[in-house]
């Protein structure tokens, strides 16, 4: 049985770019593996709680000797830790916010990250401990990053990339849905694409060609705000 862990940040909810094209590609994985099992995370609306001094202090303690608010904070990164542990897909909806991922994204990604668990360190270095997973992003911006003049401003792919490949995830595909603060038409276009990109990523990565695709336009809808997200 297939585990699939789905990951959203956008603040916008249902009217969020990132998150209609990812919930697309969850609704594609379970139409191929009807009896998946799928472990969903809105971090917008449910947020992790940001590290604190007891989380920092807390994950070099002895077990035995942690205080409530310490035994309290590893409690929840443990179980976010288990979740991404168990899943075989990650699906993350990330949106563009002032040039990198929203902070609800990298609370997940702080409490996530935790040597000993998801890397440890050996005699060549860091290693990665969540291996065999298969991740998609679905990012959303509103200028168009991954060419041209702004690329370099763009901290969210190379950031996210290095992240997951440093946790040992490094079967990643990314779903780009740029450019939807330049208009309507170009906002239906990215999303569009977006949407067009998911039923392709989704064969290919459920290795079935025979299942038939949704039908053309399936999932498409008229876009009325202008946002990069």
């Amino acid at each position: 049985m297939t585990n699939i862990l789905f990951l959203t940040s956008s603040p916008r909810g249902g009217a969020s770019h990132s998150k209609r094209v990812a919930t697309r590609v969850l609704e594609e994985l379970r139409r191929r593996d009807p009896q998946a099992e799928v472990t969903v995370r809105d971090l917008a609306n449910d947020p992790v709680r940001h590290i604190d001094e007891d989380f920092v202090t807390g994950i070099f303690v002895p077990a035995d000797r942690l205080n409530p608010e310490q035994r309290e904070r590893l409690a929840q990164s443990d179980a976010l830790v288990d979740e991404l542990l168990a899943a075989d897909i990650v699906v993350i909806a990330v949106a563009m916010i002032n040039f990198g991922i929203p902070s609800t994204l990298k609370a997940w990604i702080d409490h996530v990250t935790r040597v000993g668990r998801t890397f440890q360190y050996g005699e060549s270095g860091p290693r990665g401990l969540v291996t065999g997973k298969r991740v998609i992003l679905v990012e959303a911006t509103g200028g168009v990053y991954s060419d041209g003049p702004r690329r370099e401003l763009d901290h969210v792919t190379p950031y996210l990339l290095q992240l997951l490949a440093f946790l040992g995830m490094t079967d990643v595909k990314v779903i780009g849905i740029e450019g939807t603060s330049l208009g309507p038409e170009a906002a239906e276009r990215a999303l569009a694409a977006g949407l067009e990109r998911t039923i392709e990523l989704v064969r290919e990565l459920t290795a079935d060609p025979e299942t038939p695709l949704a039908p053309e336009g399936e999932g498409k809808g008229e876009l009325h705000a202008l946002v990069s997200f």
